[in-house]
């Protein structure tokens, strides 16, 4: 989408192991969670307090070095679909998480993702990653002719269909991305959701700001 790479934002080594885990399955949360749980030994898992850092990052560590395959892609009913995105951050700056939920033109569930943006990141930010996280997952997947992005940020909305200058310091590269991947769609507008109307995605970037909350070990 962009030949510049996207910015890093600050990640403990534990929650940046996650964030590998999520990327090996198409950050495909539940994927990626289920594989963790499976691999820490007895009854622990990805958030169980019973589960030490170290019995983790040995997971992890297994899981990486097993290679990980993403899940089937699911056919969608038309070259049409819906992406539901939004960030979350603990503080604004805090822990943060961005996730996004892909569906074809019958509402179907295509694809629910999610990932840890940083450990100090504000919500506009985990926004844009979000953003370019659904949009980047789903050109890999299908190819869209005509998207629907639900999103409530009007701070990205104004930047990528409005024209204006990203606000937000350090988004420049997103917004960059984001705005080379929705040329390849030839037809996208966006839906504004308010702060009452249900975001499937935000479940999933609050798992991603749990993710990112992961201490230093």
């Amino acid at each position: 989408m962009t030949d510049d790479p996207l910015p890093a934002e600050h990640l403990s080594p534990l929650a940046t192991l996650v964030d590998e885990v999520l990327a090996g399955v198409g950050y495909e949360m539940a994927a990626a969670t289920d594989a963790i749980d499976d691999t820490v030994p007895g009854y622990g898992g990805l958030f169980d307090p019973a589960t030490t850092s170290a019995e983790l990052r040995r997971a992890l560590d297994s899981l990486l070095a097993s290679g990980l395959a993403r899940p089937p892609v699911p056919e969608p009913t038309s070259d049409t679909f819906i992406l539901y995105v939004d960030g979350s951050s603990r503080g604004n700056p805090g822990p943060a998480g961005a996730g996004a939920v892909i569906m074809d033109a019958a509402e179907d569930e295509l694809a629910r993702l999610g990932r840890p943006v940083g450990s100090r990141t504000g919500n506009n930010t985990a926004e844009y990653v979000a953003l370019q996280l659904g949009l980047s997952e789903l050109l890999a997947r299908y190819e869209p002719r005509r998207l629907d992005v639900r999103i409530d940020s009007m701070t990205v909305i104004r930047d990528v269909w409005g024209g204006d200058d990203p606000t937000e310091p350090g988004v420049e590269t997103y917004s960059e991305a984001i705005r080379a991947a929705l040329s390849s769609i030839p037809d996208h507008q966006y839906t504004h959701l308010a702060d009452s109307d249900p975001n499937p995605a935000d479940a999933l970037a609050t798992v991603g700001a749990d993710i990112a909350a992961f201490g230093p070990t």
